[in-house]
Parts: structure tokens; C-alpha cells; sequence
């Protein structure tokens, strides 16, 4: 049978940027998250190159509506128009260039083998850099909430009000990622933390998306709750996000 022409193969949708690493001398691997089509690897050929048309659309971080060629393991760019143009405005500040740098790599780590969830998790990943890049909020409550909003949207919702593991209405003061988040006296395993109460206030204004709560959050409830948010990205990821650890905490 013969092969599909290239019109055939093409196709067009709107990306962001995850990663991208050099191949040969001139062109580059990119890792996309695309609106439709889920995650996709393609080569963009001769970005590197001064007079390449788009290569300065295909850099990490930038939302760009392009055309593609499929391919039997690499796609193909021939296309790119700039959609959202955030890399600059966040390649400029070192915090919020961290803090990008671990949305894409959890977004290319949640979206590896998630054909399901694509769409949402674009939209989700292109409004968090939109924020970021406008310094809507600051930057490390923007990632939380990403991180907490990401996993939901991939099936694992934590609970911060009533027991993750019975229902049991809350108040509750222990937290427990394994079992999905706050969990009463009766469920709670064995070293559970007990996080502050303004600290479970602020992790459910950072998944419900509530800003004036989080906005005027005290830091040491930041940081205790980016250690919760942190540990219950592992659990369920089961693998470290290595750009965490990058990112500058108030």
C-alpha cells in the first residue's frame, strides 16, 4: 500500500511549547502540548539557523498555531504562527522562568500517556502562562494552583475539606497524599502532617482558584503548603518534577 501524501499527513493545530533540544546542526526536537491532539514530538528544521522564519514562535514556553506532517516517530513543523508570545516576558525574570520551567515539565509528564485529558490540560497550561507572564499573582501561588488544578484535571483531585478517604465532613488536620489529601482522626496514617488551618484555607483558594484569599496568604503558609502541594505531585506522578527545586519560595 502506498504511503499517504504529504497533504494527507498534514494537519493543524494551536501549541505550547514544553521543551525543545538541538538535533544536527541546525534543527531542533520540539515536545508540544497541543489543544487537539494531545502531546506530539516534531522537527522543526533550520530554526537555529539566523534566517529562520519561526524559530524565535518555537521557543519554550510561546503558543503558537501551527501546521504539522505527521510522521512515523517524529512529526513534521512546516508552519508557525505566534499565538501567545509569553517566553520572552518570562525567560526575563529568573523566578518566573523556574516556575514556568516546572508547569511544562509536569504538563509533559502528565500528558506522556494521557490521551484523554489533552485538551483540558492545554487550556489549563496556556491560562497559567498567560498569568504568569502578566504577573497576575505571584509566581510560586500561580504554580501551586497550576500543579493542584493539573492534577485534578488528570483524575486526582485532593480534598481539603471533607476526608479524603471516608467523607467524613470537615474541618480536618491531618493531611495525607496517598490516601488524597486532608483525612479525619480515624483514616489518618501514621506521620501524617498536621498542616496550619490558614495553610488548608490556602490550598483550597489555590484549586478552587480563589485569589483574594490566596493573594493576601501569609508566607510561611506558602511554604507549607507548597511542601504539600510538592509531596502530593510525587505521590502521584510516581517521579520527582526535577524543575521544583529551581524555584525561588518567599
Amino acid at each position: 500500500m502506498a504511503n499517504p501524501s504529504f497533504a494527507a499527513r498534514s494537519y493543524r493545530d494551536d501549541a505550547v511549547v514544553l521543551r525543545t533540544h538541538k538535533l544536527g546542526e541546525a534543527d531542533r526536537i520540539i515536545t508540544l502540548l497541543t489543544k487537539h491532539h494531545g502531546q506530539v514530538r516534531a522537527v522543526a528544521k533550520g530554526v537555529r539557523r539566523t534566517s529562520s522564519r519561526f524559530g524565535a514562535r518555537l521557543e519554550p514556553f510561546m503558543v503558537a498555531d501551527l501546521q504539522l506532517v505527521a510522521g512515523r516517530t517524529l512529526d513534521i513543523v512546516t508552519q508557525a504562527v505566534a499565538k501567545g508570545a509569553y517566553g520572552s516576558d518570562i525567560a526575563a525574570d529568573y523566578g518566573r522562568f523556574t516556575v514556568a520551567a516546572a508547569m511544562t515539565e509536569t504538563a509533559e509528564k502528565l500528558t506522556d500517556a494521557d490521551t484523554e485529558s489533552g485538551t483540558a490540560q492545554y487550556n489549563l497550561l496556556v491560562g497559567a502562562l498567560a498569568a504568569l507572564s502578566r504577573s497576575d499573582h505571584p509566581p510560586e501561588l500561580i504554580l501551586d494552583s497550576y500543579l493542584l488544578r493539573a492534577l485534578a484535571t488528570g483524575g486526582w483531585a485532593p480534598s481539603f475539606t471533607d476526608c479524603a478517604r471516608c467523607g467524613r465532613p470537615g474541618p480536618h488536620t491531618a493531611f495525607a497524599a496517598p490516601v488524597g489529601g486532608m483525612v479525619c482522626s480515624d483514616c489518618r496514617p501514621p506521620g501524617s502532617p498536621a498542616p496550619a488551618p490558614e495553610t488548608v484555607e490556602l490550598l483550597g483558594a489555590l484549586l478552587t482558584g480563589n485569589w483574594s484569599v490566596a493573594d493576601v496568604s501569609d508566607p510561611r503558609h506558602r511554604r507549607e503548603s507548597a511542601g504539600l502541594v510538592a509531596s502530593y505531585l510525587q505521590w502521584h506522578l510516581e517521579r520527582a518534577v526535577k524543575s521544583l527545586k529551581h524555584v525561588e519560595r518567599s
